[in-house]
């Protein structure tokens, strides 16, 4: 709240601020000195003035030289029992205030004692009585506890710095983390996307190949295109399986398992239920093939929002999934355990399930719902004209070799 108001003001006034605050802090100060001694002559307020004026003006680019000029003034005017010195222990408070909080140098008790030293001995050597009198008491006390307390300020500005510091650093190092996942979910969903269409070449394949038994009547034109088809597509099939190769991790074992998709749900809740996750299944919608790509990410997104819901709720979710002619939408609503609702977790597994639905064509939306609960809904677009030309494949007979020249 703060920092948004400072924002807020205008330039001139945040670069002018301190000086204004030093105009404020010079003119409180000159009438402090003029009424610890009102009667004193004309010619001493002008003096004093002008120092006071002078050295606050300058405390923050000189701190150092001003609080000597300052002391060296005090202790003359001590040792001369000039009216209005006693005035100026308030100037000397001010003046190793700011040498403590200004300075290059960390020193404010050397600057104290130099300050505090020089005026007692000043006070000495104009009678016994000065040494005792409570005004160097007094002055004991700005001096020192001027010192103090820029010490102290400065130590706290020095914390607040390092603080934000390492704020910024760990906020910086968050966003490379959460950049290096993303990277590494593209690539995971980008093995599996190739995997997709790979199973859509051996699609076209089936095609080319199913071809030949449909179009016998005339071979002598079909035959030599259809086995450039076939040609092509095994070489593109080779291609995708060494783009593959190439994307894995070298240690990483091929897997022999199909894509898995929507039907692998019921093996999902099962080994969630078995580990004692309750999960309430609700479906609409007349089930239907799926692409590919929806069918993946809607599986995968599925198994992290429960795998979350296992993580961070209390033992139960409820799984929600609606199939539209349009589309497919996936829910899943869960019960913010306790504990966990000022602890949120790093977020990675959203980014996950938002870049898996980014890639499939959709968006995925998450957030708090009222009572405690938590909502992550994912809405895929899978168009029933996209899966007719998969189930029209499947249909279509295992093809038999087909040569590359004329007809068999």
């Amino acid at each position: 709240m703060r920092e948004s108001a400072v924002a807020r003001m205008p330039v001139w006034t945040l670069r002018h601020r301190p000086l204004a605050g030093d105009v404020l802090l010079a003119a409180l100060l000159v009438v402090g000195v003029h009424h610890s001694e009102p009667a004193g002559p004309p010619e001493h307020r002008w003096w004093t003035t002008a120092l006071v004026l002078g050295t606050v003006l300058l405390r923050r680019r000189r701190p150092e030289a001003v609080l000597a000029v300052a002391t060296v003034i005090t202790a003359i005017g001590v040792a001369a029992r000039w009216p209005a010195p006693s005035g100026l222990f308030l100037l000397l408070s001010v003046l190793t205030y700011s040498a403590a909080l200004h300075s290059r140098h960390r020193r404010p008790w050397l600057h104290a004692c130099l300050a505090w030293g020089a005026t007692a001995l000043a006070g000495f050597a104009a009678g016994p009585a000065q040494w005792w009198s409570p005004e160097q008491f007094s002055l004991f006390a700005c001096v020192f506890g001027g010192a103090g307390i820029g010490d102290s300020v400065r130590m706290r500005h020095a914390y607040v710095a390092e603080v934000t510091e390492r704020a910024r650093q760990a906020e910086e190092t968050r966003e490379q983390e959460a950049r290096r996942r993303v990277l590494d979910e593209r690539l995971r969903i980008a093995r599996e996307l190739h995997d997709v269409v790979a199973h859509h070449i051996a699609v076209i394949s089936v095609h080319a190949g199913a071809a030949g038994h449909v179009l016998r009547d005339r071979p002598d034109q079909v035959w030599p295109v259809l086995g450039h088809i076939r040609g092509a597509a095994d070489a593109v099939l080779d291609e995708v399986k060494s783009v593959i190769g190439v994307l894995r991790d070298p240690d990483e074992v091929p897997s022999t398992q199909p894509t898995p998709g929507l039907d692998h749900l019921p093996a999902l809740l099962a080994g969630l239920e078995a580990a004692g996750f309750s999960v309430r299944r609700e479906e609409s919608g007349a089930p239907r093939r799926l692409p590919s790509v929806v069918d993946l990410a809607a599986y995968r997104i599925a198994q992290e929002a429960l795998t979350n819901a296992h993580k961070h709720g209390d033992g139960s979710a409820e799984l929600t999934i609606t199939r539209t002619p349009e589309g497919i939408t996936v829910e899943v609503v869960n019960r913010i355990g306790p504990g966990r609702a000022g602890g949120p977790g790093s977020g990675f597994g959203l980014i996950g399930m938002g870049e898996r639905a980014s890639a499939a064509g959709g968006s995925l939306t998450s957030g708090r719902l009222p009572g405690g609960r938590f909502r992550v809904r994912a809405e895929l677009p899978a168009p029933e004209s996209a899966t007719s030309w998969d189930d029209s494949a499947d249909q279509l007979p295992t093809p038999t070799p087909i040569p590359t020249g004329g007809h068999p």
